[in-house]
This record gives C-alpha cells, sequence and structure tokens, in this order.
C-alpha cells in the first residue's frame, strides 16, 4: 500500500525522523487557514500517489495566506497522470541550502535491503542514476545488521558527502531505516533529505510503500487506506480474501492459484480476438479451497462488475477435488439467486473431475455451459461476451 506523502510525514515524525509542520486541507478556505496557523511562507503540495507533481504545477510556494488560497484553488481538481487532486497539505517553507536522496527498499532478488543514496538530491534523481550513475550509492544491507550508526556513516561516505556533513547526516539515515522496520515498509524514499540555510537535515518528502502482507502485525496501517478512492469491488473481494484486480475488459475470470489465473487472461485474450477484441475483465483467484461460500464471494464480486459480459471458471481440482468445486458453483449460484444473470463458462480438470461435471450436467443450470479444455472454455466465454 502506497501512502500519501502527509502520511509519510507523520509517520517519519513518529519515528523521530526530522520534518516540517504541516496541515492537510481540502479545500480552498481550509489551505488558507492553515498557512495562517503556520505561517510565513509555505508550499502548497497535491496529494495524490503518482511521481511529477512539482512539473505539473501540483506544488506551490506561497509567501502569505491570499497566495496560498490562490495555490489552492489552481491545484485542488487538477488532473495529474491520471489522478486528480481532491487534497493538499500544506507544509512549512523552508530556506534550502542543499538537496539530498535516500532510499530504503526491498531487494527481492538479493534476499537483502537495498540503499540508494546521493549527495546530489532533487527532482530530476531519475536522470543522475541515468547519465551519472557513480553518483548514486548503492549499498546492500543485512536485514541482520540493519543500518547502524556506523553503517548510516560508511553509507553516506559512499555517497560522497563531505566529512563535515556525514556525522550530522547518519542519525537521520538510522531513524529512516527505523520507520522501514518498525512499519514493515518496502520502500521508504526521501527525496529531497535537504541541509537548510540553518544548518538542520530534514525529510522534506516522502514516499512509503507497506506491506500488505505484514498487516496482521499493523493493525492500526487499516486507517491510512485510501477507501475513498478505491474500487469497490476490490474492497469487497479483499473483505472475503480473494486476490482480485481490476482489468478493463468483457470476461470475468475466475481461477484457483495465481499462475492457472493468470495463464487463463492469456487464453481468454487470445481467443478474444476472434470476437471483436474481447479481454478480460479481471484477474480473481479463489484459492484452494472452493467451497460454496467461496465461489459465491467471487461469483458476487464478478457479476457486480457492470463490464462482465460472460464469467470463465477454469478450476483445477487438486487438495480440493471437481466435485466439491462443482457442488459448490451449484450452491454458489442458489445463493446468488436471481443476482446471476450472466452466462457461466465452466472448465475442470484435475482429481474428480468426471464426477464434477456430471454435477454440473445434472444441475442443468441454464447459465452454466461445461468446456473440456480452457481453450475451448476461453473461446465459450469470449464468444458469449461478444454476442
Amino acid at each position: 500500500m502506497d501512502l500519501f506523502e502527509y502520511q509519510a510525514r507523520d509517520m517519519f515524525e513518529a519515528h523521530g525522523v526530522p520534518v516540517l509542520a504541516g496541515r492537510i486541507a481540502d479545500t480552498a478556505d481550509e489551505v488558507e487557514a492553515a498557512a495562517k496557523e503556520l505561517g510565513g511562507v509555505t508550499v502548497v503540495k497535491a496529494q495524490v500517489k503518482v511521481g511529477g507533481r512539482g512539473k505539473a504545477g501540483g506544488v506551490k510556494v506561497a509567501k502569505n495566506p491570499e497566495e496560498a488560497r490562490s495555490a489552492a484553488e489552481s491545484i485542488l481538481g487538477l488532473d495529474i497522470k491520471g489522478h486528480v487532486v481532491h487534497r493538499v497539505m500544506v507544509a512549512a517553507g523552508a530556506a534550502i541550502n542543499r538537496e539530498f536522496y535516500f532510499s530504503v527498499l526491498l531487494d527481492r532478488a538479493n534476499r537483502s535491503y537495498l540503499v540508494l543514496c546521493s549527495y546530489e538530491g532533487g527532482m530530476e534523481i531519475e536522470q543522475l542514476a541515468e547519465e551519472r550513475p557513480d553518483a548514486l550509492a548503492r549499498v546492500q544491507v543485512s536485514p541482520l545488521e540493519g543500518i547502524t550508526l556506523e553503517v548510516a556513516k560508511d553509507i553516506a561516505v559512499k555517497a560522497q558527502f563531505p566529512a563535515e556533513l556525514v556525522d550530522q547526516v547518519a542519525p537521520v539515515l538510522v531513524s529512516l531505516y527505523d520507520v522501514f522496520i518498525a512499519e514493515d515498509a518496502t520502500l521508504v524514499e526521501v527525496n529531497p533529505l535537504v541541509l537548510t540555510e540553518g544548518g538542520d537535515i530534514i525529510a522534506l518528502d516522502g514516499k512509503v510503500t507497506l506491506d500488505e502482507n505484514a498487516a496482521f502485525r499493523n493493525p492500526h496501517h487499516d486507517a491510512l487506506a485510501d477507501k475513498a478512492s478505491a474500487d469497490p469491488l476490490e474492497e469487497k473481494a479483499k473483505a472475503h480474501d480473494l486476490n482480485y484486480v481490476k482489468l478493463d475488459g468483457e470476461v470475468g475470470v475466475i481461477g484457483n492459484g495465481a499462475g492457472l489465473v493468470m495463464s487463463t487472461l492469456d487464453v481468454v485474450a487470445y481467443a478474444g480476438e476472434n470476437f471483436g477484441g474481447v479481454k478480460p475483465a479481471n484477474f480473481l483467484d479463489i484459492g484452494g479451497g472452493a467451497s460454496a461460500e467461496v465461489m459465491a464471494a467471487g461469483l458476487d464480486v464478478i457479476l457486480g462488475d457492470p463490464q462482465v459480459k460472460s464469467v470463465f471458471v477454469n478450476v483445477f481440482g487438486g487438495i480440493t477435488a471437481c466435485d466439491q468445486v462443482a457442488r459448490g458453483i451449484v450452491q454458489a449460484l442458489e445463493i446468488i439467486g436471481d443476482q446471476a444473470t450472466k452466462p457461466l463458462v465452466v472448465r475442470l480438470d484435475g482429481n474428480s473431475v468426471e464426477e464434477g461435471r456430471a454435477i454440473l450436467a445434472e444441475a442443468a443450470h441454464p447459465l452454466v455451459h461445461l468446456a473440456d479444455t480452457m481453450d475451448e472454455g476461453a473461446s465459450r466465454a469470449a464468444e458469449l461476451a461478444w454476442k
């Protein structure tokens, strides 16, 4: 889960990372009031989960509350790379002497943590990494050792910080690593980390990505979710512990196992080329236990998408046998009742497949179409969605 900047700022502050005062606001009136409260120069910053806000006009400096109000009027409602701004953060201004860059992230390939750090930070860090990679230090961090003060000093030296700043910036890097570990993050990024003219090191902007697999350890993270812009179908699926991703096609896809579902998406897309370019409408993995309740929950999510014209249920019986899956489908259709109005193509294979197919054939539900193979099922589902 990606956090908004203001959420990252609050998280930084809670872990002792030096930050500037900030207020969130949803209207121009609230922005003006926040600017008056903070006093002096302020910065009005669009709160969207996408980079490039400054270049898109989503970050503006205001010398007084009236300018802050004017900035808010131009930022609120702005579309930044498909993200409409509904909220801004009003942050206290800072006299910047120098900008740096720091991030710590999960390095899955090496099964460790990776720190990226540079004495040269700012908006063009991507360009710096491409054109002058030697200016961006890449330091592997052992999860067992972490970033101690000594490790932080070594990172600062490798990032080409001058000697007089190494001791000053190192404790901040330690605090940022504390955020990364304590909050079960997969990314903590600060761009820029700044040295002010007053000699302070401050995290001026923050980006945090939390590991949702660790949510059970962090119940307080639930309050950070952006429920206002969340897809209601994804929220419904999440409530039933279903792995669901909304796509832009017309064929709803249900399978058991991520690998099978991904393969099904490819087969449906290929088959759809013969039927007006029909595409998959979603990714939905019901997992290994395809009970009636689980199947009903999955169908409820899929059928709730107005774009879906047909549904392809592609299940391989393993731990859960095909006869149990078939009974689940029949019972699920009984549970859903009249809300089930779209055709379902069902392909079963694996453990007890003959029994499963016999159960569906005997039920003879008018919406259910049986298929012997995945290719046949995908083609039939695409055809039904096209008609």
